[in-house]
């Protein structure tokens, strides 16, 4: 006997419904307002709406998150660049994985805002208004470095043995095995990778911003905030944030369901199954 599940998308709204409802309770229970003021570091819902919408911030918000975006763009591509190739050497050159493995964990393992700090001094922040800031591009890129290499080695280590044997026995080399048989059993754990690495070069060009030597963006953006006691707009920010990188995220996981249909329809059927 099957039990019957609940839609994903009932699910979500009644997960969302439920957080939503403990976030004003806290608000209200645990942050009230005192006497005399009207600032509380946990502003409600309500409050939020009201800033977002009703005072009408959100017009702005792009204006805000564009130098942010771009920043992440960037360096999701130069780190997701640097991690591939770095991957795709310990093929061609199988004695150099514990170097690079170490390597990947080391930019995993550094303090990003130790980091960012010395960025800061050496690259420099936007040249010119609105440009994305060079330290943001930088962590962007360092964060997704390590889930991209430990994704892709374990991908191309994936690869059919008997597959990798056809392949020699027609007298072909690493970069044909590689072409023909190791990249296709690695992309769905590249792709995996990938998407992880687009919500973490989000938040790195956010620290990056956070750390200063810019004026638009996300991160001075807070600051501003911050330091007018605005909760309700700081927390508006940090919602659109999550929004953002949930979104990304989401569209990212897409895209892998058509580019590899064949592992949805091998987690279908063993579900099914199930």
């Amino acid at each position: 006997m099957t039990r019957a599940r609940i839609p994903a998308w009932l699910a979500t709204v009644i997960g969302a419904a439920a957080l939503i409802l403990a976030w004003w309770l806290f608000s209200l229970l645990a942050f009230p307002q005192q006497e005399g003021t009207t600032f509380t570091p946990v502003p409600s819902p309500y409050a939020v709406f009201d800033w977002l919408f009703i005072q009408g911030n959100i017009a702005g918000a792009w204006s805000v998150f564009q130098p942010t975006i771009t920043a992440a763009a960037i360096g999701y591509l130069w780190g997701n660049g640097i991690a591939l190739v770095l991957a795709t050497s310990v093929l061609v050159f199988p004695r150099t994985e514990t170097v690079i493995t170490q390597i990947a964990v080391v930019t995993y393992c550094l303090p990003v805002v130790a980091v960012g700090g010395i960025s800061v001094v050496v690259l420099g922040g936007a040249k010119n208004p609105g440009d994305p800031s060079a330290t943001a591009i930088f962590l962007a890129a360092l964060v997704c470095v390590f889930t991209t290499v430990v994704g892709a080695i374990l991908g191309f280590k994936s690869a059919d043995k008997a597959s990798l044997d056809v392949v020699r026995v027609y007298g072909g080399g690493a970069w044909t095995q590689l072409r023909k048989v190791r990249l296709i059993a690695a992309l769905p754990a590249i792709l995996n990778a990938l998407q992880i690495a687009v919500p973490t070069a989000f938040l790195g060009a956010v620290l990056g911003e956070y750390l200063g030597s810019i004026t638009a963006g996300v991160g001075p953006t807070l600051i501003r905030l911050q330091g007018q006691l605005d909760s309700a707009g700081v927390w508006s920010v940090f919602l659109l944030c999550a929004v953002f990188a949930l979104a990304a995220y989401g569209l990212f996981g897409l895209a892998i369901k058509l580019v590899t249909p064949w592992v949805a329809g091998a987690a279908g059927v063993a579900g099914k199954a199930a």
